[in-house]
């Protein structure tokens, strides 16, 4: 084809279109189409066709351009002449719209041409009568809304609720037809001249001349809320009905939904609940209280989930908390008879349950049952370990605070939904009044001790872990946990020498959970006594197979040789043994020192038995079960019928204290009294004679006499225990001082203790007087000095001495600081029970005493390099 046929071809296709877009008009267009579709659809389609996209001659185009060797792309021009148009085609076209809208709000809808209604609002924005339209729309909609206006204010009573739904919901149709036939005036000329949409003019209009009107505003509001109002008094109300008037609110937009419902509906129901909340609070216990106070939160929130906004619910739901709760919570907790105290006292899980979950509702609701728990917790414990009564004996007042803090346990567990902050005020409440004994650490050790002698005795093993875990949540709370460690070694000795622990895995399993609270340091000596236990088991059997054919007839002997850093030292006095166990004892001595070198043995008399055999009157035969010092008295009446208490301290050399106990076992105790005493009375004078006592009986033929049970120390034996403890803390204190000040090398006073008191809070507070005092006494020996501007800061001073360089590690180390030549831990034997029994007898007067058995105990002492306690290794961090 010619250059010359393609550019006629072109002014022929550009002729077409143009001849076409002038002489085709909408409606021959839409004629074109003969299939029938929905009303939005044909308004759309119809749309398309009155603008014509440049693709739509695409593929003429194409065609038109088969052969060409380029593609061009061409596009539809403007018409280049001015149309003229009707001068009264504005006002014929708009008459026709008008009267389609007064047609559709009086529901007569059903015979208008909505394509021509569109047509004709798109012609007349298409020819700029824009405003015109618009103005014409805003006059139209505002004189019917004036005439529904005047129906919904005819309607009275509660028709005026369903006058207003039912007409809302007619304007809502209205409006939705009039924006499909004003489409097209909706997407060009109301967002280019900046004019309302029609929908949301609708709704202005509505909200303007309904619900802002003098006759219907106030009256809307008063109905709403008189309709609420008799739901809260227990009428029934039409709920769907509200939830139309509250959902045009909405719609109308939240500021008329908030200014003229929200925030009047708010204030009455404050007051409302105001009142009610005072009625309630003046004629309910706080049980009853809570219940009527829990429903009413429930049905605001049923309220609002029915028919308002969800946006209202945390409001109405402040305005209830507030009213029904943050005004009267001291009340509340405090009321007489039935508040929070009398919930704890009488477990009214319920009750306390519900005050939770309602007081968490409010800012300060959950701090206020905090306080009075932690109050009520703290006065009623300190009425326990202030009361006299209660410390008479250790075993019930330890059981009852583990019966009390289960008590508050389940309290918080099933009332307080475990709260974390509850169960640390629990906590600090238990530290307060605990530790406001200082026999607390003493009474634990006790509880222990009986319930691991005879307390759990055939008691399943998860039940033994069960008070071992309560035993353990005590002993956390106390500040003293050296105190204790005191107690408990001096408990659990008596416990393995005596043989009375009802099971070693119980006695191993809290030591494993001492461990894991407290570190390695705190049981390393604990651990070294069952160590000492079994040692001494292989050392008997060791000394009786050497021994086999020399034991001949004297009495059968068990030794615990027990290493002195592991066991609590006791003093003991030497006491002369009777010649029948001299010789065995002696054996013993040579075969053990013959076996281990470099050893020292000391007899602990005062930790010994020993079983008699004894013949009273008429050839009545008993076995009696004594403690050494007893057996040496006994021994003495096989040679003497009569023996004053001179005498008797002149030949055993027994300390008078335990002398006088231990006859006092023998004459004065009914049913154990195998001496008879003159003259007869409770105490033991200088003066007293003692006497066989033939006339003996019993029931029983194994008789225990003097058999000590778990019961607290005396009061000297508590006071010797607690100078044991300070004196232990000494270097404690000093060795925390020196680790801080060799990190720091300058450090004020009051560091220095806040340091140290961090330090050792695992173990025990020390006081502020004794840090300084340490302070004070490291300074003395150069191991700190003051500054010589600022008295109150100290300074470290390395070691430069030779010597000294040496030694300082090492002390620091073992927390022996200020020990130019450290204390080293004497070791100690225990003489034990004896499975094999040998019977020797000895003619006495009226009676007869035969030695069966004797078990004692030996003190050993190491060679300095075997020493239990002497390594770095095993002392330093013990404090740290």
């Amino acid at each position: 084809m010619t250059e010359q046929a393609i550019k006629k071809r072109k002014r022929g296709t550009r002729d077409h279109f143009a001849n076409t877009a002038e002489s085709v008009t909408p409606a021959t267009e839409a004629s074109n189409f003969q299939i029938h579709i929905n009303f939005g659809s044909y308004l759309k389609t119809l749309e398309i066709l009155l603008h014509p996209s440049p693709i739509c001659g695409s593929d003429y185009r194409r065609r038109g351009r088969m052969n060409t060797p380029k593609k061009r792309n061409f596009r539809i021009e403007a018409f280049k002449h001015r149309v003229e148009v009707d001068p009264k085609y504005a006002e014929k076209t708009w008459k026709v719209l008008e009267h389609a809208i007064h047609e559709i709000y009086n529901h007569n809808a059903s015979g208008l041409s909505f394509e021509e209604l569109y047509r004709n609002a798109y012609n007349m924005v298409l020819h700029k009568f824009g405003d015109k339209l618009y103005s014409g729309l805003v006059t139209t909609m505002a004189f019917h809304l004036k005439e529904i206006s005047k129906s919904v204010e005819a309607a009275q009573g509660d028709l005026f609720l369903e006058e207003l739904n039912k007409k809302w919901g007619e304007h809502n149709k209205a409006l939705q037809m009039i924006r499909d036939i004003l489409m097209y005036m909706d997407r060009t000329y109301v967002p280019t001249n900046n004019k309302t949409p029609v929908h949301e003019l609708g709704l202005s209009l509505w909200r303007e001349h309904i619900i802002h009107s003098e006759n219907i505003r106030a009256r809307l509001l008063n109905t709403l809320l008189e309709q609420m109002y008799k739901e809260r008094t227990g009428e029934v109300i039409n709920r769907g009905l509200m939830r139309n008037i509250t959902k045009m609110l909405s719609d109308l937009g939240s500021s008329v939904y908030q200014e003229d419902f929200e925030k009047p509906f708010l204030e009455v129901s404050a007051s409302f609940y105001s009142g009610e909340s005072q009625q309630f609070i003046e004629c309910c216990d706080c049980g009853e209280y809570l219940k009527k106070a829990e429903r009413r939160l429930n049905e605001e929130m049923e309220r609002v989930a029915h028919y308002l906004d969800p946006k209202s619910e945390p409001k109405i739901t402040n305005v209830v908390e507030r009213e029904m709760i943050a005004n009267h919570m001291q009340r509340l907790v405090h009321m007489e008879n039935s508040g929070l105290v009398n919930m704890l006292i009488d477990d009214k899980y319920e009750d306390m349950g519900r005050m939770y979950s309602l007081f968490r509702r409010v800012p300060i609701g959950l701090p206020t049952i905090r306080d009075v728990l932690t109050s009520h917790l703290r006065e009623k414990g300190k009425q326990l370990v202030t009361d006299p009564e209660r410390l008479r004996d250790p075993v019930d007042f330890v059981q009852r605070l583990l019966d009390e803090k289960d008590k508050h346990d389940k309290i918080i567990s099933l009332a307080f939904n475990n709260d974390k902050t509850f169960l640390n005020a629990l906590t600090s409440s238990f530290e307060y009044f605990i530790n406001l004994s200082n026999r607390s650490p003493e009474f634990i050790s006790l509880f222990v001790d009986d319930k691991l002698r005879k307390g759990l005795k055939g008691v399943s093993e998860e039940d033994v872990e069960i008070v071992l875990d309560k035993v353990m949540t005590l002993f956390r709370y106390l500040q003293e946990k050296d105190v204790f460690e005191k107690y408990y070694k001096q408990h659990l000795a008596k416990r393995l020498l005596s043989g009375k622990t009802i099971s070693d895995d119980a006695e191993r399993s809290l030591i494993v959970k001492l461990k894991t609270e407290c570190g390695y340091q705190f049981t390393s000596k604990l651990e070294g006594m069952f160590t000492d236990m079994k040692t001494s088991q292989d050392t008997m059997q060791g000394f009786y197979a050497s021994q086999h054919s020399d034991t001949g007839d004297g009495p059968a002997l068990a030794v615990q040789v027990l290493t002195t850093g592991y066991w609590p030292t006791q003093p003991s006095a030497p006491c002369n043994l009777p010649a029948e166990i001299l010789g065995v004892c002696e054996k013993f001595r040579a075969y053990y020192l013959g076996t281990h070198t470099g050893r020292r043995l000391s007899w602990q008399t005062n930790m010994g038995t020993a079983d008699l055999k004894v013949t009273f009157g008429k050839n009545l035969k008993h076995e009696l079960n004594v403690s050494t010092y007893q057996m040496c008295v006994l021994m003495l009446f096989n040679s003497a019928d009569c023996l004053n208490y001179k005498e008797i301290e002149l030949a055993t050399e027994i300390p008078a204290s335990d002398l006088k106990r231990c006859l006092q076992s023998l004459a004065c105790v009914k049913g154990k009294n195998v001496l008879r005493k003159e003259p007869m009375s409770k105490d033991i004078a200088e003066e007293d004679a003692f006497y066989f006592n033939d006339k003996f009986t019993s029931k029983y033929y194994k008789v225990k006499i003097g058999t000590v049970a778990a019961q607290k120390d005396t009061e000297p034996e508590t006071q010797e225990t607690r100078q044991r403890v300070e004196e232990d803390r000494k270097p404690q204190v000093e060795a925390a001082i020196v680790r801080i000040m060799k990190s720091r090398r300058v450090l004020d006073h009051n560091n220095i203790v806040a340091e140290v008191t961090k330090q050792l809070q695992s173990r025990f507070l020390p006081n502020p007087v004794v840090i300084k005092k340490r302070i004070e006494s490291l300074i003395e020996r150069e191991f700190l000095e003051r500054d010589k501007t600022d008295r109150k800061l100290y300074r470290y001073l390395a070691c430069t001495t030779p010597w000294l360089q040496s030694l300082t590690p090492a002390c620091e180390n073992q927390n022996f600081i200020g020990h130019r030549n450290p204390p080293l831990p004497q070791p100690c034997v225990d003489v034990g029970h004896v499975d094999k029994m040998v019977h020797q007898s000895f003619p006495v007067g009226r009676g007869l005493f035969v030695l069966r058995h004797v078990s004692a105990t030996i003190m050993q002492r190491a060679p300095r390099s075997n020493r239990p306690g002497q390594s770095t290794a095993k002392l330093s961090g013990r404090f740290d």
